[in-house]
């Protein structure tokens, strides 16, 4: 199971032009069936959608559809557990409180790789990796 950073739900509704490329690749994985997310993604999907300041920014009816469609997919709560766990990694990893969460949101749910375009493409996280999406891949060549 793979699980989603914030960054490819706001890239799926992105009517931005210069995001053109990563919203294809954000609303193509959405289509996926192994995906999970965590009550954090979703919420900090909600305040970075619909804050004023962000250029076509939705409205919240619109915002909440968008969150209603994606609990289909396996959703992490926040419970005590996972905030030790979190502020554990935060200090064992350096990083931010966030990440961490995510990180551990991402372990107790079982998933191997966390699809994110904040967190370092490649960095292992004592067994779970981290997939920049929207980085290119090189392409192997047949022999």
């Amino acid at each position: 199971m793979r699980f989603l950073d914030t960054n490819v739900l706001l890239y799926a509704v992105s009517g931005e032009e210069q995001e053109t490329e990563k919203a294809a690749i954000a609303a193509a994985l959405l289509q996926s069936n192994d995906l999970a997310l965590s009550l954090q993604v979703l919420q900090e999907f909600y305040v970075q959608a619909t804050r004023v300041t962000r250029p076509r920014r939705l409205p919240n009816e619109k915002a909440q559809a968008f969150i209603e469609s994606w609990l289909r997919f396996q959703i992490q709560e926040m419970t005590v557990g996972i905030l030790r766990a979190a502020l554990e990694a935060s200090q064992r990893f350096q990083l931010s409180y966030w990440d961490a969460a995510i990180i551990e949101s991402a372990r107790a749910l079982g998933c191997s790789e966390v699809l994110s375009e904040d967190l370092n493409d490649g960095q292992q996280y004592a067994g779970l990796r981290v997939r920049n999406p929207f980085r290119p891949r090189p392409r192997r060549t047949r022999r």
